[in-house]
């Protein structure tokens, strides 16, 4: 019995190198167009600048209320830890969880810059109950002690955003959002 058990493992081992094998080769072809993007977790594994960016080391543009402008560096891999930086304080108590909050926002994502979706254009806030669940954990958790008025800067890495991918992410991406606290409620 146990000589059956070796010859399984030893077979799925094969298997398994055999299939990595073929990755390898698969991955490694050119794509069909254009318009297959690279996953942009093998860009970012595969081409790291040595060091990863800070909050510091992301650009912004504009003032609360404002639509800003987020400008992502070409010289530092995305953290691989939330990172939070207040880009103004803003005014009376601090959000908690529990409490509804109206923000606005704008996302660029990581792998190719480009802003994916933004609060502003549409001229209308984003509402959440926050710490519910209702939105990505790296919201809930980056947006704890906001006030109202002030804008934050968050990144957000891909396992406390959406992680193998949806509603319009790459897997692995990571997110850099700037947001405004439209409405934080008086505790």
């Amino acid at each position: 019995m146990q000589k059956i058990g070796k010859i399984v493992v030893a077979a799925a081992a094969a298997l398994s190198l055999a299939a990595c094998g073929q990755q390898a080769k698969t991955e490694t072809a050119a794509p069909a167009g254009p318009s297959v993007p690279p996953s942009s977790a093998a860009a970012q594994a595969t081409q790291s600048k040595g060091r990863e960016c800070t909050a510091d080391d992301i650009k912004t543009t504009g003032k609360f209320g404002e639509k800003p402008a987020i400008t992502i560096p070409d010289d530092c891999d995305p953290p691989k830890k939330l990172i939070t930086k207040d880009l103004s304080e803003g005014t009376g108590g601090a959000a908690k969880a529990g409490q509804q909050l109206k923000m606005n926002y704008l996302l660029v994502t990581w792998s190719d810059k480009k802003v994916l979706d933004n609060s502003y254009d549409r001229g209308e806030t984003f509402d959440l109950n926050l710490g519910a669940g209702e939105v990505i954990p790296g919201w809930d958790q980056g947006l704890a002690g906001i006030k109202q008025g002030g804008r934050r800067l968050l990144i957000i890495p891909p396992d406390l955003a959406y992680g193998q991918g949806g509603r319009g992410i790459q897997p692995n991406e990571t997110l850099v959002f700037v947001t405004d606290a439209v409405s934080v409620p008086a505790a």
